[in-house]
């Protein structure tokens, strides 16, 4: 797909391929995290340990990385209904597969068949709205997007504690059938093609670097834990050493040839300090993801759908105000949302340090809302700066690019939280610690170390501009010297 619109909207209304493409992300992404509170009966019904059966969210985390940088190029050569028809039928062949699996095997290769169609319509939806949408509307329209992004990963596990309340497992599947296929079936009718895909070669070495070093990267990360260390410092040294291959082999093919992912991006300054913002944020909001519920439920006992319905409060918060929030972008600019909500991310952190066995249900839920919600506030606005800074040929790359890191960011958070905790958990325990009283130290301390790194957030909001412009759309952005844009104006042009 091209990023040359066929024809441009006119006026306030969302165009219908955004609305369409938003439902179908939603439907997708929240199965990133539908499985996390199926665990213990997946084990139970299907015989395996709890470090296998946690993968089919590690595998599915595992595709994603792998098959994302790739989503660049691909979107560049096929039309849009022909992505979309791809990625739906990708995704709904491993649903089902996933639904009838016989063996834990099955359902394994289930969830990377459902991950492979996942990858692909994230960037899909952020290139086609930053190419048919026009710049004063993309702060609404990207808050709606704010629904499928963010707030689907933090639903996942609501929904499924309470489908796992009266069924099994199965039904996480068995429901999500229908409604994707109905959601397919409306976008086939409905969507239309955004401009014409471009020819060119892919280059087999790329693909193999990527899928292969970022796979090896979250892979390593997602093996962390207290006594279990240098196997996985190895793998992720060897997932760094092969990105930085497939980095040396793209700035090769962006000289002689087309590169898989264009690293020109990194080149523009605004891009890259939403990129570091974004994934940072995320690492926060995941870590904080698997945190709590550990929190919630083995120390404090409540029920997986208790602890669901504790945490419902701070996504629903985060989805409803995407819109509120894009508004306010369009009319204000993005500094106004992105340094407040950058501070209420740092300040609900550090306020988790102080959990305790008494401390009040409505104090966690207010922390857990305060962080969804400047969470929501930084998002779409970061969201629609960085991207808006690219020029129109590179949104598909740029889109690739947050999408690859949100999922290293993803297995970071994760195993930056479950490494200190355990750690230090482990270490008051052989120092003659009460249990309990150890692993809520070795919490706090997560969370503070994860507050720490929020810090980065700040900064980087700060250093944001408030509204940005694609150099190579205009010669206005020429002006923007002082962004360090120009450099890469030259290099794109070129």
């Amino acid at each position: 797909m091209s990023a040359v619109p066929s024809a441009s909207p006119t006026g306030r209304r969302t165009p219908t391929v955004i609305m369409l493409l938003v439902l179908a992300t939603f439907v997708v992404i929240l199965n990133e995290t539908i499985m996390i509170n199926a665990i213990p009966r997946l084990m139970a019904d299907l015989d395996v340990t709890e470090r296998s059966a946690q993968w089919v969210s590690t595998a599915f985390m595992l595709t994603m990385a792998a098959v994302i940088p790739a989503t660049g190029w691909f979107l560049q050569r096929v039309t849009t209904r022909r992505a979309y028809t791809i990625a739906m039928g990708v995704f709904l062949a491993g649903t089902a597969l996933s639904a009838v699996a016989p063996a834990f095997e099955v359902l394994l290769l289930g969830r990377v068949i459902q991950a492979g169609g996942t990858a692909v319509m994230m960037p899909l939806l952020m290139t086609t709205l930053m190419t048919v949408v026009p710049e004063q509307d993309r702060g609404r329209v990207m808050g709606n997007v704010t629904l499928a992004i963010s707030v689907a990963p933090a639903m996942g596990p609501v929904l499924s504690g309470l489908v796992l309340q009266v069924g099994s497992w199965r039904w996480l599947f068995v429901l999500v059938l229908p409604i994707a296929g109905a959601v397919t079936w409306l976008g086939l009718r409905r969507l239309e093609n955004i401009g014409e895909p471009q020819t060119g070669a892919i280059d087999v070495s790329s693909v193999a670097f990527a899928a292969v070093g970022f796979g090896s990267l979250v892979y390593g990360l997602s093996r962390f834990e207290s006594g279990n260390v240098t196997g996985p410092a190895l793998i992720v040294a060897a997932g760094l050493a092969l990105i930085g291959v497939f980095v040396a082999r793209q700035l090769r093919l962006q000289r002689t040839g087309t590169p898989l992912l264009d690293l020109r991006i990194l080149l523009i300054s605004t891009y890259t300090k939403a990129l570091i913002l974004m994934s940072i944020a995320f690492l926060a909001m995941l870590g904080s993801m698997i945190l709590l519920p550990l929190y919630l439920q083995n120390l404090r006992g409540l029920s997986p759908l208790e602890t669901g319905l504790l945490v419902m409060p701070g996504g629903l918060a985060m989805g409803l105000l995407g819109p509120t929030v894009g508004r306010l972008f369009d009319r204000f600019g993005g500094r106004v949302l992105v340094i407040p909500g950058s501070i209420g991310v740092a300040a609900s952190l550090a306020g988790f340090t102080q959990i305790s066995m008494t401390m009040p249900y409505w104090q966690l839920l207010g922390l857990h809302i305060l962080m969804m919600v400047s969470l929501a506030a930084a998002f779409t606005p970061v969201f629609t700066l960085g991207l808006g800074a690219l020029p129109m040929p590179l949104y598909s790359h740029g889109s690739s690019m947050l999408g690859t890191l949100q999922q290293v960011a993803a297995a970071f958070g994760t195993a930056l939280v479950v490494t200190v905790m355990s750690t230090r958990s482990t270490q008051l325990i052989d120092e003659g610690a009460d249990p309990v009283a150890a692993h809520l130290d070795g919490m706090s301390l997560a969370f503070g170390v994860s507050a720490v790194l929020a810090l980065v957030v700040i900064v980087m909001a700060v250093l944001l501009p408030s509204r940005s412009h694609a150099p190579a759309e205009s010669d206005e952005a020429s002006a923007d010297s002082d962004e360090g844009e120009e450099p890469a104006v030259e290099l794109i042009k070129g």
